[in-house]
């Protein structure tokens, strides 16, 4: 598996950002009302089954609010969790630890929800072909990509492109006035060795992208049979990946998986995961 952990110049800013909501103008003042002395000990516990991401983030929340405040991870980001297991553990003091407490939930529970729904779709194609992988998409939370990209790696996923520098995806809009080889074309000539994938939702529009010598092609709305048909037609034209998008479930997953395709793109991976309930138990000490 890839690295499943985010850059820390990638999760900095996001905690920052995050802590400043809580704190501003004037910081926690509800914490403030118990005495700097008091310490406390305290369990991330997870109260329901899924898979953790996103330990570096919520250990960057604290450090952020006090460094002295001592995180420690029991299990790692990618591992499978159970009602009642231990995530991590936490010392210092409380009101340090109350004031980063929502923060660090918040960024731990929807990343692990990510990753969470991102092994279920994984399971459920790697059933049927485990050749086939589950990608995610840039539909993602405004300024979380690279923590939610990273927390897809942590369920088993892969990565599409991470921003539009990256990569040459043709897209039916940019075919306004543009065809499919003219668009392949300018790609090799303007961006010489970047990767070029063309969507296509036509038989039409697949031939001529293999024509044209496209490094990817993405189907676009075909249901299972038409995708076993378009898998047919590249894989006697050659070894080009397939590709299959437009509103995936984990059923249609697993047939467009049985279908022959290469990676099979959700978005719902990141922009309608639900949150893994997790909690974080005190005890003063």
């Amino acid at each position: 598996m890839s690295d499943v952990h985010p850059p820390m110049q990638a999760v900095r800013p996001v905690v920052a950002a995050a802590l400043a909501e809580d704190l501003l103008p004037i910081g926690d003042i509800t914490g403030s009302l118990g005495p700097e002395t008091v310490m406390c000990a305290a369990r991330f516990v997870s109260r329901q089954p899924g898979v953790v991401a996103g330990a570096r983030s919520a250990g960057e929340v604290f450090s952020q609010v006090d460094p002295d405040v001592e995180v420690r991870w029991l299990l790692d980001d990618g591992i499978a969790v159970r009602p009642g297991d231990v995530v991590g553990t936490v010392r210092g003091r409380l009101r340090s630890v109350l004031t980063a407490e929502r923060t660090a939930l918040n960024l731990l529970g929807h990343l692990s929800g990510v990753a969470t729904l991102t092994r279920r779709y994984a399971e459920a194609v790697a059933e049927v072909n485990p050749g086939c992988r589950i990608r995610d998409t840039r539909k993602t939370t405004p300024g979380l990509r690279a923590l939610e990209k990273a927390a897809v790696r942590a369920g088993g996923g892969v990565n599409h492109r991470a921003n539009l520098s990256e990569a040459v995806l043709v897209k039916d809009n940019h075919l306004g006035g543009l065809s499919v080889t003219a668009a392949v074309e300018a790609a090799r000539r303007q961006w010489p060795g970047r990767h070029v994938e063309v969507e296509c939702d036509s038989f039409d529009q697949l031939k001529e992208a293999l024509a044209a010598g496209a490094d990817m092609v993405m189907l676009d709305n075909m249901d299972a049979a038409q995708a076993a048909e378009a898998v047919s037609l590249v894989r006697g034209h050659g070894t080009t990946p397939v590709e299959v998008s437009g509103r995936i479930t984990l059923e249609s997953a697993a047939a467009y998986a049985r279908a022959g395709v290469d990676f099979v793109s959700v978005g719902a991976l990141t922009h309608s995961a639900p949150v893994l309930d997790i909690g974080l138990d005190l005890g003063t000490s």
